[in-house]
């Protein structure tokens, strides 16, 4: 008969874990999360306990659970499922085998309240004043660059469709208010275009385009420790050019900055121009010309410079697994933001241990 497992096997456990490199270990060693308790304390506002009831979960081990939750793409039921059955969730959370453990309603519930609150970017302005502070700064210029997001797809028919493109909600919804809930009415279709191949004859492929649904994440990582800086969330039929301006980060010691052809505009190199920052995006083919050679090869090498930032978004959507399980687009910036301040943690762990190893 299997007894019951003792103080002293569950610490063999924790040090096998240890021994084969557990990342939340070293993640727990690295960041001090007590440096966002007092934003968190200011977003959840706790009730008055002093008429008694259950004392609700402490807001760090809250927030940590929505960072496990975006490092490995979890849903809620998921992110509670999986804290009750890995020991190295339990570790990181500070919990024990008999404790209590947060379930998918507190877990919703707390992200709920960050979103109403708008909490999010406070939290990652806190860790990246910690990145400043630390000698991380924004160095060597900026990539900006945008990627889908996908969400679950809508259902919708297209007289559906023609009322949420007028800014109207269909009359069907409207009347039933269960069903509204449960509609997103901020998501976009639009079409991800692959990159036309050539046969080997040297002619082009066919282009080939693939209906998605969702958001768009638009970020600007700067070029030296490829940290997400500045970042924002639009639905996923938004031009990427009309969110640079809130991108731009003044704060990088580096002028340079880095774009593909979606950003080049005479609007957003004069803003470019304005912020004191050198323009580095790329150049548009002429319509019916091709390109001249110089152009080619100024663009050829700011590929190579630009290129760097889509490490972080296959970063955050094949490691992570990020997707937007949520309804509308403030819950998907909070979403999309907490996956953000994950990566960027998950990051500085890299910095530390590469300069620990110097």
């Amino acid at each position: 008969m299997v007894g019951q497992p003792g103080l002293f096997d569950l610490d063999e456990r924790y040090a096998a874990l240890s021994a084969t490199g557990d990342p939340l270990e070293r993640l727990s060693a690295v960041v001090d999360f007590e440096m966002f308790r007092a934003d968190l304390d200011a977003a959840l506002k706790r009730p008055d306990r002093s008429k008694g009831g259950r004392p609700p979960f402490d807001s760090v081990l809250m927030f940590k659970v929505l960072i496990v939750q975006s490092l490995y793409g979890l849903a809620d039921e998921q992110t509670e499922f999986q804290i009750r059955d890995r020991l190295s969730f339990m570790r990181f959370l500070g919990l024990d085998l008999h404790g209590r453990v947060p379930d998918a309603r507190t877990i919703w519930l707390l992200r709920e309240q960050l979103t109403k609150a708008r909490a999010v970017d406070a939290l990652f302005a806190r860790f990246d004043t910690h990145l400043r502070e630390k000698g991380y700064l924004a160095m060597g210029g900026q990539m900006i660059d945008a990627s889908i997001i996908e969400a679950p797809r809508q259902r919708n028919t297209d007289a559906e469709k023609d009322d949420l493109k007028a800014g109207r909600v269909p009359e069907d919804w409207a009347a039933n208010p269960a069903k509204l809930r449960q509609k997103d009415r901020d998501g976009r279709w639009t079409l991800k275009r692959g990159r036309r191949k050539r046969r080997p004859d040297g002619a082009l492929m066919l282009e080939i385009a693939t209906p998605v649904y969702g958001y768009k994440s638009h970020i600007g990582a700067d070029r030296r420790h490829r940290f997400i800086r500045t970042w924002s969330v639009s639905n996923a039929g938004r031009h990427d050019g009309r969110e640079l301006p809130g991108l731009l980060d003044r704060r990088n010691t580096g002028a340079p900055v880095w774009a593909d052809t979606a950003y080049r505009s005479a609007k957003n190199e004069r803003r470019i121009a304005r912020a004191g920052l050198v323009s580095k995006v790329h150049f548009r083919k002429p319509p019916g010309k091709p390109m001249p050679e110089p152009r080619q090869r100024a663009n050829a090498a700011r590929s190579r410079e630009r290129s760097a930032i889509e490490h972080v978004f296959a970063d955050q959507k094949h490691r992570m697994g990020l997707f937007v399980r949520t309804i509308g687009l403030v819950r998907a910036r909070t979403k999309i933001g907490l996956a953000n301040i994950a990566y960027n943690l998950r990051r500085y762990v890299f910095w530390e241990a590469r300069a620990a190893n110097a």
